[in-house]
């Protein structure tokens, strides 16, 4: 098992993550955004300074967070725009020696009900998407974010019937702020819980929110991890236990408070808030661990 993590939650650029990175003694960054930008979207003159200044680090990019088929995108619209960021990823990810990229499977159609969601147009695309992939030697892995797949673990298991080879990232605090669809016309919020026992076996990669529901606002509220209804230490255990050795993915999502109107207040505390985040998480590893090392 290794810890990794989405730096561009510590730094917009790219030294700040490293050095995030390097903080905490790790050796992974999962890639999403630098300087505001995918890194399937950099311009190859500034993926190559990228590409350096991780080399000379010793950095591994572990997986691009790539925006493929995710919440933004609609099976209704042509499938162009994730086919290029697929073709641009590839060799990037060869270049870097990234296995994983994480995919989706296209936004929530709000006016249809979740049994009226074009499926086949789904299922057709996240296939050749796969098999883009595949035909690489790299590998997708779906999250369960705000997308038909993340609409409660039947969908999910539903696209791994329909996607030969897929895989899953699971995402501890997505479900926590997901209505679970598959349950009624109205429907409870999901269970991190529930969806990770029904869809465990598909698991390659796990990535760590966690917070609460505000009852009045209906608003996520991101928060230290073990701390929300993620089950985020119930779910570790479980992992542990079951001698799973894939990445552990730190996602924070919190926003900081801070009091300094210093120009450099606002970047100092997201960066602090994510290495902080790091060692709480490393500690709820390392407690598991003995754990199952007692049992």
């Amino acid at each position: 098992m290794y810890m990794t993590g989405f730096a561009d939650e510590a730094a917009k650029d790219i030294d700040g993550q490293i050095r995030a990175t390097k903080e905490l003694g790790w050796t992974h960054i999962e890639s999403r955004n630098i300087d505001g930008k995918n890194i399937h979207d950099l311009d190859d003159a500034a993926f190559d300074i990228v590409y350096g200044k991780l080399q000379d680090a010793g950095v591994r990019i572990n997986c691009f967070g790539s925006a493929i088929g995710n919440w933004a995108k609609s099976i209704e619209a042509p499938f162009d725009s994730s086919l290029a960021e697929a073709r641009r990823a590839i060799p990037r990810m060869k270049r870097l020696g990234t296995k994983l990229v994480r995919i989706m499977s296209f936004a929530v159609l709000e006016d249809r009900g979740p049994d009226d969601q074009l499926e086949d147009e789904r299922f057709r695309r996240v296939r050749e998407l796969q098999k883009m992939f595949a035909d690489e030697g790299l590998a997708p892995v779906h999250e369960n974010c705000m997308n038909y797949g993340g609409m409660g673990w039947p969908y999910t298991l539903r696209l791994v019937e329909n996607v030969p080879g897929l895989k899953l990232v699971f995402d501890t605090g997505n479900p926590v702020f997901s209505l679970d669809r598959a349950k009624g016309e109205t429907p409870p919020m999901q269970s991190a819980w529930e969806f990770y026992s029904h869809v465990k076996e598909h698991i390659a990669y796990i990535h760590i929110k966690d917070g609460v529901l505000n009852p009045e606002t209906g608003k996520a509220v991101y928060g230290w991890p073990g701390e929300g209804d993620g089950d985020v230490v119930r779910i570790v255990n479980d992992l542990v236990a079951a001698g799973y050795d894939g990445g552990i993915s730190i996602e924070p999502h919190m926003k900081a408070v801070f009091h300094d109107e210093a120009k450099n207040a606002e970047a100092d505390a997201r960066y602090a808030n994510y290495v902080e985040y790091g060692r709480r998480m490393e500690k709820i590893v390392e407690a598991a661990r003995s754990a199952t090392a007692r049992a």
